[in-house]
This record gives structure tokens, sequence and C-alpha cells, in this order.
């Protein structure tokens, strides 16, 4: 599994709408997501809109072009986009900034623990 985690900003005056949305996620869209390999999915929101979220997925490409297949998701990514600055011509699945991830836990552990075995 690959972690990604992404960023966005979500328009101020848009928090408590952006919110309760997802508070009540369309059932077929949370299904697609789950068959497309979006896995351990959460998004993470700061008083100012700062938007992080995180996802494990065997591949974040082949996930995004599922999804790409899916009717649900275009309605999704079409009422999202108002909610979000800066994402030009970009729809917010693909518009996000995506951040390097510069440690894990577990993965430190597991190589520690191979390089004591040896």
């Amino acid at each position: 599994m690959t972690r990604v985690c992404f960023q966005l900003q979500v328009r101020p005056d848009r928090i408590r709408e952006y919110k309760a949305r997802h508070q009540a996620v369309w059932p077929e869209m949370l299904r697609a997501l789950a068959r497309t390999g979006w896995h351990s999915y959460s998004l993470f929101l700061r008083e100012d809109g700062l938007l992080i979220g995180y996802v494990e997925t065997p591949s974040i490409e082949q996930a995004q072009a599922q999804m790409e297949l899916t009717d649900v998701n275009a309605r999704w990514q079409a009422e999202m986009a108002e909610f979000f600055v800066d994402l030009g011509d970009a729809r917010p699945d693909t518009g996000f900034v995506r951040l390097e991830e510069i440690f894990n836990l577990d993965d430190q552990l597991a190589a520690l623990d191979a390089a004591q075995e040896d």
C-alpha cells in the first residue's frame, strides 16, 4: 500500500457547509471510493480551511483513474469544486498538492528489527 497525504484550501466562508457535506457523503460515493482502492481515507480540517487528506491505496493514479470512470465522482467533484481556492481548472480530486512522506514509525521500526536480525 502507498500512503498518500495531500493538501487543499477550503474557502473560509464555506467551512461550515463543507463539514456538513462530509457528515452526509452520498452512499454511492462512499461505495465507489471503497471499490476503487481508497482505503483508510480521512480528511482533517484546520479552522482557517487548510484541508489535509490521507489515503492508503495500491496506486493513487489507478484509484483516481477508476473513480474518473464513475458517474458519482463527476457529480461530487462538480459540487465540491466551489468550496476550494486555487484549483484553477482542476477538480478537487486531481488539483490537490501531494505532500512528501518523510517519516513513518512502522517502516522505521521494521527496518530496525530487520537490521537486528542480521
